[in-house]
């Protein structure tokens, strides 16, 4: 099938071709011509330049070019008729086919946004005037809402009813199903998909509806938010709530706020930061990070990113180098959120944006703000844990310019500290190196091979999947990785994956999701063994480190003779399920003591 050409030169010569470009590139006008930074490779000045007149664009970086029609192939991933079928829309061109099909694609795509478009405007007026919807009103106000964000948000309320929307849409059932709207039930009578919920209705770049997130009210039943699922129209991965809105301000002040939540778009925004945006109920990806990166090249988290510890750290370091990308990272107040900042300290929010600090920065603050830094243990101890922050960044000078600042905080010298960081590393999973002499046992390389990126991951596939037979055997202090312990905690208690996908936070939710899929096939007890193992040695290590200084020397050396003959049990078949009991229970009333 092709398009026939007049047809095609048609959507060239009518297509805004900066409107086009400016969905995904920051683009500032620089005499007769157009310059961003180019979508298609990264880089820190702007190098992509576009001639709106001819809709005409080259890359003097990548030298990437061609016309608006490649444009949208390569950025949007479609093929030649697809791409003129999209502008054709935009343009209101009724295109002819050489074999006379219809764009049969095209007009379910256009049935699928009408749709969605009249969804938004039916949950929106609902909430506006429905008297089922005053306790919405009510909530939404306590938040601070008033009918001018609830209108340019287009906030509304789904009734507390079966198929309140799909009676009101009267649209075929492959329509209510391919917009995520709805479903036929078994009892084959239609439903809707949100009911008795706030919603929030999520847009693409050219402010057309894709999806919903729903927030329930207090008391009522489901997860507290509920999102859309994937569709024809909407992938999670590739979406960003509040872009559409937040594109220009990005643009203009250089960087780009990444939060959680919609309620934390909407309370950066009233705080005078219109440059927020939010992930949809999913981790922060590469792609969004990518989207962000054609608008500007400092991105900064708005939420907790040291949740996911050392995982998101090698996650967030290998973005900076690969796409020329500044992270940065806001301090909030302890159990606070931009969204309840928003109500409380709006001037404060807006300070605590403009002070984000990088990544590393950030963590370091955490470590050595948690620590006791009036006396010399404590000062010893809290570089011990910030060096061990500071290895993980993979540019030498970087690491020394912070080896630097935590010299100055910890009073400790340089020198000493540079020693610190060239003494002997355990591996990336946390784990020591096996002790000398001791072989490694045939459930420990059975693990490691099965487990692939080390126990933690193993135990956590089978608490996935085999849940019954491992939970009994493991306790979070056994896991040295910040996310695997969230995603550990995320499982226990949870009657299901989804369960705890629903109670994780984003970055343990995307690690389960990938679980999900894998296979678990080591021993429970060789794994419980081995993770009592690997945090017995982190333990005794920490414990002879105390003795060296003179600290409880008499009281640690009975409960490290303890903790060796426990750990020699362990390599014996007929000792090894009573010293893992013996170990785990001792681990999980100290995980953070010396004795």
């Amino acid at each position: 099938m092709g398009i026939v050409d007049e047809d095609v030169a048609r959507v060239k010569e009518m297509t805004d071709a900066v409107q086009v470009v400016g969905e995904h590139v920051g683009l500032k006008k620089v005499g007769r011509r157009w310059t961003g930074l180019c979508p298609f490779h990264a880089e820190r000045s702007p190098s992509f330049s576009l001639n709106a007149e001819e809709g005409l664009w080259y890359c003097f970086g990548c030298q990437a070019k061609g016309d608006i029609i490649s444009f949208v192939q390569e950025i949007e991933h479609l093929d030649f008729v697809e791409a003129v079928e999209r502008l054709a829309s935009r343009a209101g061109i009724q295109l002819r086919y050489d074999k006379g099909a219809e764009g049969r694609d095209r007009q379910k795509r256009e049935r699928l946004y009408e749709a969605m478009d009249r969804a938004v405007d039916f949950y929106h007026q609902r909430l506006l005037s429905g008297p089922d919807a005053a306790p919405a009103r009510g909530y939404l106000r306590s938040r601070g809402y008033d009918g001018e964000i609830v209108r340019k948000f287009r906030i509304g309320w789904a009734p507390d009813e079966w198929d309140s929307l799909a009676r009101h849409l009267d649209v075929d059932d492959a329509v209510l199903r391919d917009t995520g709207l709805g479903f036929v039930n078994r009892m084959n009578r239609r439903q809707d998909a949100f009911r008795a919920r706030v919603m929030f209705p999520i847009l693409d770049n050219r402010d057309r509806a894709i999806a919903f997130g729903g927030r329930r009210l207090e008391g009522g039943e489901g997860p507290k938010y509920k999102n859309s699922a994937d569709t024809v129209l909407y992938a999670k991965s590739r979406t960003l709530y509040g872009l559409n809105w937040a594109k220009g301000d990005i643009v203009t002040s250089g960087e780009a706020v990444v939060c959680e939540g919609y309620t934390d778009v909407i309370g950066l925004h009233q705080a005078g930061v219109p440059q927020a945006v939010a992930t949809c109920g999913t981790a922060l990806t590469e792609e969004h990070i990518r989207m962000l990166r054609n608008f500007a090249r400092r991105v900064v988290l708005a939420y907790d990113a040291d949740a996911a510890g050392q995982a998101a750290a090698e996650r967030f370091y290998d973005w900076e180098k690969q796409l020329d990308l500044d992270l940065a990272v806001v301090s909030f107040p302890s159990g606070s959120d931009p969204g309840d900042m928003a109500r409380r300290d709006a001037p404060g929010l807006k300070k605590a944006v403009s002070e984000a600090r990088s990544f590393l920065g950030f963590r370091l603050d955490r470590v050595l703000g948690a620590a006791d830094l009036r006396t010399n243990e404590g000062r010893a101890r809290a570089a011990t844990t910030a060096m061990h922050v500071v290895a993980e960044h993979p540019d030498p000078l970087v690491r020394d310019q912070y080896l630097m600042e935590v010299a100055d905080r910890t009073r400790l010298s340089a020198e000493r500290l540079r020693e610190l960081a060239r003494a002997p590393k355990r591996d990336r999973r946390g784990e020591p190196p096996t002790p000398r002499g001791r072989p490694a046992g045939p459930a420990e390389t059975q693990v490691r091979h099965a487990g692939r990126r080390g126990p933690e991951l193993e135990a956590l596939r089978l608490m996935a999947h085999r849940h019954d037979e491992i939970e009994g055997l493991l306790h979070q202090a056994l896991f040295a990785d910040e996310l695997h312990a969230a995603a550990f905690r995320a499982l226990a208690g949870a009657e299901s994956i989804s369960d705890a996908l629903d109670r994780a936070d984003p970055g343990a939710a995307a690690l389960l999701q990938r679980l999900a899929v894998e296979e678990a096939d080591a021993d429970p007890a060789d794994v419980a063994a081995l993770l009592a193992r690997s945090a017995a040695m982190r333990r005794l290590v920490e414990l002879e480190q105390e003795a060296r200084r003179g600290e409880r020397s008499g009281e640690i050396s009975a409960v490290v003779g303890w903790l060796k003959l426990s750990l020699e049990e362990l390599d014996e078949p007929e000792t090894r399920t009573e010293a893992t009991e013996r170990l785990v229970a001792w681990l999980a009333e100290r995980p953070q003591e010396g004795s």
